[in-house]
């Protein structure tokens, strides 16, 4: 026994087991959302020059918000589904 750990208990964990699923930078039903509202602005309405860069515009501020916290998405669902709280 060297150093506290016992022989044989010993695992190979993956770091794709501890990480969100995510899709160009950005948790996946982030990016299906977007990509369905960008395919909407710009071929159902046809306004590509509208819909692609408000949709990467969108992605971009997805990707940086999950880059400063990978969990910001989930907090903010979780936050978003809490009923309010007033204390009289």
């Amino acid at each position: 026994m060297a150093g506290g750990q016992i022989e044989g208990f010993e695992i190979a964990f993956h770091s794709s087991l501890s990480e969100p699923i995510t899709i160009a930078g950005v948790p996946r039903m982030i990016a299906v959302l977007n990509g369905t509202l960008t395919a909407v602005l710009a071929l159902g309405l046809q306004a590509p020059w509208l819909g692609v860069p408000l949709g990467l515009a969108v992605h971009g501020a997805c990707y940086w918000l999950n880059k400063r916290d990978p969990y910001f998405f989930e907090a903010l669902k979780r936050h978003l589904r809490q009923r309010p709280y007033w204390d009289a």
